[in-house]
């Protein structure tokens, strides 16, 4: 599961309806509804993404927040390193490897650490 189908699925069960429901609000089929809260899919289009905030009535932080969650919950990753350094390319090829080895708090670790040291200047 994905941190964008994890938010979906919370914000679905609080609504109180069924994936087959939420399908036929947004004119999707219950499969690919099940498949994105399940990290089967990729990230939903801009459109679909829109839909989702109407049909959950959210505005503001809320929406931008299930932005960013889409935007960074595509379960098949693509790391292209080349221009880079080695150091970056023997990273992602590490990560790649051994992500599935790494605990919890050592991902929220490293997710906050690369959050904290890349943030975007405004």
């Amino acid at each position: 599961m994905t941190p964008f189908g994890l938010r979906i699925r919370e914000l679905r069960e609080q609504k109180g309806v069924s994936q087959k429901e939420m399908a036929s609000a947004l004119g999707v089929s219950p499969a690919y509804l099940s498949a994105l809260e399940h990290g089967r899919r990729g990230t939903p289009s801009w459109p679909l993404l829109q839909k989702m905030i109407g049909y959950f009535n959210i505005i503001w932080d809320e929406a931008e927040e299930l932005g960013r969650l889409a935007h960074s919950s595509d379960p098949k990753v693509v790391v292209d390193t080349s221009g880079l350094s080695p150091k970056a390319t023997e990273l992602a090829n590490l990560l790649s490897e051994r992500i599935s080895a790494l605990d919890e708090a050592l991902m929220d670790s490293f997710i906050a650490q690369i959050r904290e040291n890349t943030a975007i200047k405004k």
